[in-house]
Formats: C-alpha cells, structure tokens, sequence
C-alpha cells in the first residue's frame, strides 16, 4: 500500500502587509484595453482609499509618491510587472497583477475578474508570496569608462548578455565564485531567476525552477564553443561574465535597461538583497496546474499554440 503524499505546510497569510489606504495603478500604455481598464480598477477602489495612475515607465512615479503607497496594481502582462517591479521592490511595496498578455506568468487576475475580486484583495484576505531577483554590477576594465562604484541593477527575470548589432558570436569568459567554469561563443548568455526561467532561458532550451526557488540558471544562447547546457547555481554564488569581443556587447536587464559594455569589460551577478513580493489568492499549486495551458498545451501533448489567458 503506498505511503500517503505528505500534506502541505498552511500558508501564511500577509504578516508583514500594511493597511491599504493608498493604491498606485500602472498599466500598459501601448496595450488598448489597458488605460479604460485602469480607470475602472481607480474607480473601484472607491473613495475610501486613495490611488494613482501611471503609464508604465512614466518620469512621473516619483519615490516621494511611492514612499506613501501600499499596494501597486499593473494592468498588461508580465511586461507591465517587469517595470512596476522595478520601482516596487525599492519600497517594499507588493504587486496585484491583472493580465491583458499572453502568458501572464506573473499575473493574478483575469481581466474580466478584475473588478469583481480586487476587493478581497485590498482587504487582505489573501496571501504574500516573495520571489528572489538578482542583481548586475558593470566592471569596467577602463576605470575612467564609469564611477569608481557603479551601482547594481535589480532583475526580477533575467540579466542577459548579448552581441549588440554586429551580427557576430560574442565571446565570454564565465567564472562562478572564482573559479573559472567556461569561455562561450554565443549569440548571447542568460543569468536568470526562478521566476524568469519561463522567459528568455525556456525559449532558450533551459529549464523550469520553482517560482519560490531561490537558485539560477546559467544558459547561453544558440553556443558554437564552451557549455552548451544550463547550469543551475545555488543563491550564494556569485558569476562574473568579462566580454571577449572586439565588438563589445549590450547588458540587458529584464529587458528594459541596456549598457553598452566593451571588450574586456565584466558585469557581476548575484542574488538581490530585494525580493518582489505578489498577493495571491490561490495555493502554491496553481502554478503547476497552469503551465501547460500557459505554455500553449491545454489541448494536449503537441497542441502548442499562442494562449490568450
């Protein structure tokens, strides 16, 4: 007789969330349906608390503004969370996502949902899931190229290292903690997190981590030398990636933020001190039962296709 499956630990319900009084709003502009339906999540929350409306990436969202919000609701995709994370993690402050994308890995609501149920969720009746990030550091081999102390840039998916518009490999020299792991040529090399494992790196051939694991994956892109296979790092490891291209490279992190980095130059990746912090209703499972029907394979084995969520 099998042993019966062990039962999951409860959740814990938002130890550490504040009362919601005020609520920043920031959607996809290019999206259509995402400025009217940000407008009716403003009207929604009522006048009992306050709220804010920024396009995503907007000069606007000051820290003065964000310094006094309890909760950021993104209308788009996981796009939209990308770049609300970005300032979000700087204040601690968590994310609602509503989902006009495709995939919607990050997201939490239907768009249809959105209005009926985000009510419980300033109420909070729900859960706080944290995810780990990571964060880069360029090393300029010519100290004159930067400051004496360049400053880290946080990624809630991936950094990527990549060949900029010379259609060439790029050469990099990897070493993990040190030690010396492997020299690419490759369209480009992927540091990314659990959670940005269902980006680039899966595109990419690499595998999936546990949004909740705190692990990396190290995965080039399409390698004609060095370790063709991802490589999964534990949180306290720390890669230094030196470009070895005469035409230089583009740092890019979770796809918004680019450097120009030249040859001889390095960047530092290691786990961010941050963590982005999501309200969830649902159990831990849904990821699982949601991945193939995210990925395209609701129908079944073979029947991938584009999922409109």
């Amino acid at each position: 007789m099998a042993a019966p499956l062990p039962q999951p630990l409860p959740t814990p319900k938002l130890p550490h969330m504040k009362t919601v009084k005020v609520v920043g709003i920031i959607y996809n502009p290019v999206a259509p349906k995402a400025p009217g339906l940000a407008q009716q999540i403003a009207h929604a929350i009522g006048p009992a608390r306050e709220s804010w409306l920024q396009p995503a990436g907007s000069s606007d969202i000051t820290d003065a503004g964000l310094a006094q919000t309890d909760l950021i609701i993104t209308v788009g995709g996981d796009g939209t969370i990308l770049r609300a994370a970005r300032v979000a993690v700087l204040h601690d402050i968590p994310l609602l996502g509503v989902n006009l994308g495709r995939l919607g890995f990050m997201t939490e609501l239907r768009a249809r949902d959105a209005l009926d149920r985000i009510p419980q969720y300033l109420e909070g009746g729900v859960r706080l899931e944290e995810r780990s990030m990571l964060e880069a550091q360029v090393l300029f081999q010519d100290p004159n190229s930067g400051s004496a102390d360049p400053p880290w840039h946080h990624a809630l998916n991936d950094v990527v290292l990549g060949r900029g518009s010379a259609l060439r490999l790029i050469g990099v020299q990897a070493v993990v903690n040190g030690a010396n792991l492997t020299s690419y040529r490759a369209d480009a090399v992927i540091v990314s997190s659990a959670t940005g494992t269902t980006g680039y790196n899966l595109s990419a051939g690499g595998p999936i981590l546990d949004p909740r694991a705190q692990e990396m994956v190290l995965k080039p892109v399409a390698p004609h030398v060095g370790l063709a296979t991802a490589v999964v790092l534990p949180s306290s490891s720390t890669i230094d990636l030196t470009v070895d291209s005469t035409d230089g490279a583009i740092l890019s992190v979770d796809g918004y933020l680019d450097h120009h980095v030249q040859n001889g130059d390095g960047v530092r990746i290691r786990k961010s001190p941050k963590t982005a912090k999501f309200l969830r209703e649902r159990s831990n499972k849904e990821f699982y039962s949601s991945l193939t029907r995210r990925l395209g394979f609701e129908g079944g084995m073979g029947a991938g296709r584009p999922v409109f969520y």
